[in-house]
């Protein structure tokens, strides 16, 4: 045991045993970050691109809005998923913010239900050419702007040519699991 003595911690704070890592953080398991990282609440949307007459996507908590001027959103993208692969490839990609009834597609874009078929999913081209989910709280159409190899992901930074705001209340996930803002 050791005792420590900090700005953030209380005078007389005993530090116990950590365990041993099995990640590549310092004095914490892949799980511990696992765990930590599911308390911060998300929004869900399908990332969604066209690679030829082929369409993909995934659903991804990452999406972040990171400049006004341009208009800038980053959204990571798993390094191995062929919706990844296709955006590289194609420098093309559009979001579709689920709400709180798309939680089935959610779980289908993830892979945990039935796998996606295009044909029987209700959905319209945007302006680029790539799929919008229909009955979404918002979309944007992107143009690949930059990526980055962030360890397993790829960071995609697009441009938004193109933004429509829909109506329902947005899907969120927390904890592990999805929650609407009521």
């Amino acid at each position: 045991m050791e005792v420590l003595q900090t700005s953030a911690l209380p005078l007389g704070y005993v530090a116990t045993k950590l365990p041993t890592p099995d990640s590549k953080i310092p004095h914490m398991s892949g799980q511990g970050f696992r765990d930590a990282m599911a308390r911060v609440p998300a929004g869900v949307v399908v990332v969604s691109t066209r690679l030829g007459d082929e369409f993909r996507g995934l659903t991804a908590s990452s999406l972040v809005s990171i400049s006004l001027d341009p208009p800038l959103v980053l959204v990571g993208l798993e390094r191995e998923s062929a919706t990844r692969t296709a955006v590289l490839e194609t420098k093309a990609f559009n979001v579709s913010v689920l709400t709180r009834s798309q939680e089935f597609i959610a779980d289908r874009f993830a892979g945990r239900a039935p796998a996606v078929d295009w044909r029987t999913l209700r959905h319209h081209l945007g302006k680029n050419g790539i799929p919008l989910l229909d009955g979404c709280a918002a979309w944007l159409e992107c143009r690949l702007n930059q990526s980055h190899t962030a360890g397993d992901h790829d960071i995609c930074i697009g441009e938004v040519e193109f933004a429509e705001i829909g109506s329902g209340d947005p899907l969120i996930l927390w904890d592990r699991a999805f929650w609407n803002l009521h």
